[in-house]
């Protein structure tokens, strides 16, 4: 695989199955689920001696399992974005049970109309189920998002976003991805400074999610 910093936070991985490793035992449920489903996602930490921090998806919310990887063990690497270019979900089998497959076209007018077409993909539970086949999404399941953002959205675009978004038949969870790190669309739109971004190095508070941030202690 290539260098670490093509393995950008939310992207999807499909790796050797003993590839992961941790600074502890690596639990049994972990070498299971991989052996089953080898697909990890790009955790947001810092490489390390390395590796890429990634977490591992158990069967249910209470099995998650953070651990590391060395590129060499990748096969495949999709992000949100290539995964929104695909349109799986389109000729989805689980599309008419699975409201947050079902609102994915209308995302994508959504976003195309707001021009960010290029810049938004399905992650969290949607995004694993749509790279890697595994049934992982419920009827339940809110839709997360990643929209990609190197230059600052109008706070008015993205109040309106949030707005089109909210009307949707399943809950849409927006992270802002910027240069310094993620930022949740709805506190963007709100402007309810200081914002808190989520960040390689913890959290951190800022005015601006584009200019120099404070570490928040």
């Amino acid at each position: 695989m290539g260098r670490l910093v093509s393995l950008e936070t939310h992207a999807l991985l499909r790796i050797d199955p003993g590839g992961v490793c941790a600074d502890t035992a690596v639990p049994g449920w972990v070498l299971e689920r991989l052996a089953r489903t080898p697909w990890v996602v790009v955790r947001r930490a810092r490489p390390r001696r390395g590796l890429v921090a990634v977490g591992v998806r158990g069967g249910t919310r209470a099995e998650r399992f953070a651990g590391w990887l060395h590129p060499r063990h990748v096969r495949e690497c999709l992000t949100p974005q290539q995964l929104a270019m695909r349109r799986a979900w389109r000729t989805h089998a689980r599309r008419s049970q699975v409201a947050a497959l079902a609102v994915l076209d209308e995302i994508e007018s959504i976003m195309l109309r707001a021009n960010l077409a290029t810049l938004w993909g399905p992650g969290g539970s949607v995004g694993f189920e749509l790279a890697s086949g595994s049934v992982t999404a419920t009827a339940a399941s809110d839709v997360d998002l990643i929209v990609q953002l190197d230059a600052p959205l109008a706070v008015a675009a993205a109040a309106e976003l949030l707005g089109q978004l909210a009307q949707l038949a399943a809950r849409a969870d927006v992270v802002l991805e910027t240069p310094r790190g993620g930022l949740a669309l709805g506190e963007y739109a709100r402007q309810q400074a200081p914002l808190l971004l989520r960040t390689p190095d913890g959290p951190r508070l800022l005015d601006d999610p584009w200019v120099c941030a404070v570490t928040l202690s």
